[in-house]
């Protein structure tokens, strides 16, 4: 976790300040003012795999308004919808029940990393124990005043678009074609990564884990795939400027044909409903390939060999002073690694 503060005209080199230490001084100066949340989503899909979680008004402490929180999700199913359904409806409590209940907000926010960690690996136990061989990814944001939590398995990306145009990625692809440091993993827990062979030993397609065929290091059920894909997610928190924000959050099928930095110019000064329609008109006329798309206020390819399924989720996360400008307003966030 990081932020830039340079003394003026010295040329040194950034001061690293621990994300606590932001928090804690959010808290201690009473700066308890939220963002305003604009969201809306779109859609248009071949398969009905994907499912998504808005939860605008969650609260810490029950019948207290100022402990509010925000809650969105997208999970990317294959092989069936039995995973993502379940970790629709069972993830975000797995998550809260690891958190200990009665502490204040800037403890509540320093034990969601690992609470989400938990809560992943819990959603995890208890679907494989349903005996079903369906697997999801899963990507949960998490949004607190200024600070925002991202746990994710699979090959979703959240991305963070700045106030200077800088996009910045908040997620790790769990694709074993491009994540080397995935494929170590696999083979050193004794898991076999290749691709499809045909008839004559001709190889197709991109790198899987064997058996199962799965492409991806990461996820949610997925029961035949054996040890060797795990649902422990990348966990990354992030504290942002006061002058708020945008985070765009999608499935692979955007990623396929939209860079970050092409997805989050397009997005640029409109509304959600209007920036989800937008990108699934510029993804459709790219692949002309079915999608889903949905922008919330923050913001997989997770596909079996025989399924190519293009659907995706994004998030847009709007500030006061973006609504009232009409600019953007990302100034410049922060953040650790966790995972």
């Amino acid at each position: 976790m990081a932020t830039d503060i340079r003394p003026r005209d010295t040329g040194l080199p950034p001061t690293m300040v621990p994300l606590a230490t932001l928090i804690g001084r959010e808290l201690r100066g009473g700066k308890s003012e939220k963002p305003a949340i604009r969201y809306g989503h779109a859609a248009f899909a071949k398969r009905g795999e994907d499912y998504f979680l808005v939860r605008p008004d969650c609260l810490r402490v029950p019948g207290d308004a100022s402990s509010s929180f925000s809650v969105f999700a997208i999970f990317d199913g294959h092989n069936g919808v039995s995973a993502a359904v379940f970790a629709k409806e069972h993830l975000l409590d797995h998550v809260m029940s690891a958190i200990p209940q009665g502490i204040g907000r800037e403890e509540w926010l320093q034990t969601l990393p690992r609470a989400l960690v938990a809560g992943f690996v819990k959603t995890d136990i208890d679907f494989q124990r349903k005996g079903e061989t369906s697997g999801t990814t899963a990507t949960l944001v998490v949004v607190d005043g200024w600070t925002v939590t991202v746990a994710s398995v699979g090959d979703s990306r959240c991305i963070l678009d700045s106030q200077d145009g800088v996009v910045s990625l908040l997620t790790v692809d769990h694709r074993l074609e491009e994540n080397t440091e995935e494929r170590e993993r696999v083979t050193a827990s004794g898991g076999e990564v290749g691709r499809l062979n045909l008839c004559g030993g001709k190889e197709i397609g991109p790198l899987r884990c064997w058996p199962g065929g799965l492409c991806l290091s990461r996820s949610i059920g997925d029961t035949d795939v054996g040890e060797f894909i795990v649902p422990i997610p990348h966990v990354k928190q992030v504290k942002l400027s006061s002058a708020g924000g945008r985070l765009i959050i999608a499935s692979d099928g955007i990623w396929d044909a939209l860079s970050s930095e092409l997805a989050a110019k397009a997005c640029r000064g409109l509304p959600a409903e209007l920036a989800a329609k937008l990108v699934v008109k510029v993804m459709t006329c790219i692949c002309n390939q079915p999608l889903f798309v949905s922008c919330q206020f923050l913001s997989g390819r997770s596909h079996r060999i025989s399924v190519v399924n293009l659907i995706n989720f994004l998030l847009l996360a709007l500030s006061r002073n973006y609504l009232r400008r009409g600019q953007r307003c990302w100034k410049k966030g922060w953040g650790k690694d966790f995972i």
